[in-house]
């Protein structure tokens, strides 16, 4: 397993319907998605070493991802 895949088809393979339903339909969501996605690709970039970040603004940027997260979540639960 990719330690460092946190996309959110991984996340939350059993509701990848859902997922593509909900970017399709409703707005909040897709901004959601959207921010996450951006916020994962960022991180990857700078675990990776492709960019240089403090300890500490990447800890900040993971725990805002994990935010995003618990919204997308909860969305996808009331969907």
């Amino acid at each position: 397993m990719d330690l460092l895949n946190h996309d959110l088809a991984h996340e939350f393979p059993q509701y990848l319907d859902k997922m593509r339903q909900l970017k399709k339909t409703d707005t909040y969501f897709a901004k959601l998605f959207a921010e996450y996605d951006e916020d994962d690709h960022a991180i990857k970039k700078y675990e990776l070493g492709g960019a240089v970040i403090s300890d500490d603004a990447l800890e900040v940027l993971k725990k805002k991802r994990l935010h995003i997260k618990d919204q997308i979540y909860q969305v996808l639960l009331k969907a």
